[in-house]
């Protein structure tokens, strides 16, 4: 055994750990997460640390990822690190996030009839963010946000799931739901309230968190015919996820539309209200799954795309979450870029907002053609002192924002459309929330001809949540309208590949 001395802030722990074992690992199983988009494999560097002591020789990925100067000042890549004896290691904050959409448009109720006596609470369980509400009988009471712990084993749902068949499951399922409790505390606290007052939840998120929340198998997910092993749709008790409420309380989990269409999409749907009426409309969530559900004729088709988490400031050289320091905005003025960062402080990386924006501007400059060369061939775009987009960032967004657009392109063609006839494009999501329309346009994310009829709904998945908490007799029109559903397999659709090719281009 090695012990292991963690410094964290003012707070010093001691743990002991098996020779051998991965810092990574170490840091995870004493309730620390550092930040591991690439799910540990290496590949993204971000998992910086400082640490000394008995430690493993740097690797070839930390010699290739760490400065010389990082080198010597004891930077390590936790994920390549292994605990040799006794060590130390110096860790960052859990990354909080401060730009988390927790408010969504939502349609007026048919009828208040909640499922709670005293309190009530909604939550989605987003890839990269938790966002939740607290109401009671008068209203809203409070609203929280929190990162998804989660992603310290992968940004993306392939990723955990990939860890989950690993023996990973059990942590998977604890950290997302401590961070539940944390947050139902905290609304609690805002609210002056008891959490043993919550009796009623509805938790929403995509049909791979869904499954990693409860402690289920979630392999079907990950390989053809991709059939999810639950569906949900149904009350199971708080205890169960070891939630802090009355003992009584009921957590209701919505019915998710297929393996990789989940119930966030239906509560998003119930939120926009574009299903039940004459007129034909869309709905896009731009994430880091991008999930697209299209009404027409009075039939609800819908589709997956693995857009990757790009827009949520992964996967890229500097990425990060909406946190300050992130640049989060970009514009052009006097023939040059300029931009804005959360917190008006200096940079110290950018997210997906600005991500969109940065390459609508070195279009605008001439600085990036139509396939995505940055101009002279550099290899990245200098942003501020020590923040730089780089080619293979562009790269990264041209994947993401190729896979979006060709699953709106695809799931109209099939429907012998074109954007002309949808008469609105409901845009879902936290990223969606910040993102410029005109940014979005410019780099081709969405149909051009479509942004004067873009709506932009903030949070609908919460917001549908919200509404189901509320009203009673939502939870049969939810569930009726996910099983109606066709969901288009994109993987096997000639449109859908033709499409991917030609939306690589801006």
């Amino acid at each position: 055994m090695a012990r292991l001395t963690i410094l964290a802030g003012d707070q010093t722990l001691t743990v002991e750990t098996e020779t051998g074992t991965l810092l990574s690992d170490a840091l995870l199983h004493s309730g620390h997460r550092p930040d591991m988009p690439c799910g540990g494999k290496g590949r993204c560097g971000k998992c910086r640390v400082r640490a000394s002591g008995g430690l493993s020789p740097l690797s070839s990925a930390e010699r290739e990822a760490l400065t010389p100067a990082e080198q010597a000042a004891g930077v390590r890549l936790a994920c390549c690190t292994r605990v040799l004896g006794d060590a130390q290691v110096t860790v960052d904050g859990d990354g909080a996030v401060s730009q988390i959409c927790t408010q969504g448009e939502a349609r007026e109720l048919p009828v208040l009839d909640p499922l709670f006596t005293v309190l009530g609470a909604a939550v989605d369980i987003g890839t990269t963010t938790l966002a939740a509400q607290l109401y009671d009988r008068s209203g809203l009471l409070a609203t929280a946000a929190a990162p998804n712990p989660q992603r310290a084993f992968g940004a993306d749902v392939i990723s955990r799931i990939g860890r989950s068949m690993d023996g990973d499951g059990p942590g998977l399922a604890a950290c997302v739901r401590q961070a539940i409790a944390d947050m139902l505390r905290d609304l609690c606290r805002q609210a002056g309230r008891e959490t043993g007052g919550i009796d009623a939840l509805v938790l929403t998120g995509n049909t791979a968190m869904l499954h990693l929340l409860c402690g289920l198998d979630a392999s079907p997910l990950a390989a053809a015919p991709f059939e999810a092993k639950e569906l949900f749709g149904k009350f199971i008790p708080a205890a169960e996820l070891e939630l802090p409420c009355a003992p009584e309380a009921q957590v209701y989990l919505p019915r998710c539309m297929s393996a990789f269409v989940g119930a966030d999409i239906t509560t998003a749907l119930l939120a926009s209200g574009i299903c039940g009426g004459g007129e034909t409309r869309m709905l896009a969530d731009i994430g880091t799954n991008g999930e697209i559900a299209l009404w027409h004729g009075g039939r609800l088709s819908c589709c997956s795309t693995a857009a990757g988490p790009a827009f949520e400031g992964a996967n890229l050289s500097q990425g990060m979450q909406g946190a300050p320091g992130a640049i989060d905005h970009a514009w052009v003025r006097d023939d040059a870029l300029e931009i804005h960062t959360i917190g008006d402080i200096q940079p110290a990386g950018i997210c997906g907002s600005g991500v969109a924006d940065v390459l609508a501007g070195l279009l605008a400059l001439g600085r990036l053609d139509e396939t995505g060369l940055l101009d002279d061939g550099e290899e990245a775009w200098t942003l501020a002192p020590g923040v730089a987009f780089t080619q293979g960032d562009v790269r990264q967004v041209q994947l993401a924002k190729s896979a979006v657009r060709s699953g709106i392109e695809t799931l109209m063609a099939r429907a012998g459309l074109t954007a002309e006839d949808l008469a609105e494009l409901a845009i879902a999501g936290g990223f969606g929330s910040y993102l410029s329309l005109d940014s979005a346009a410019a780099i081709g994310l969405i149909p051009p001809t479509l942004k004067p009829r873009c709506r932009v709904l903030g949070n609908a998945a919460l917001a549908g949540a919200s509404m189901l908490l509320r009203s009673r007799p939502l939870l049969e029109e939810s569930a009726a309208l996910a099983k109606s559903a066709v969901t288009a397999d994109l993987a096997t659709d000639p449109i859908f590949m033709e499409q991917y090719v030609e939306q690589m281009m801006f």
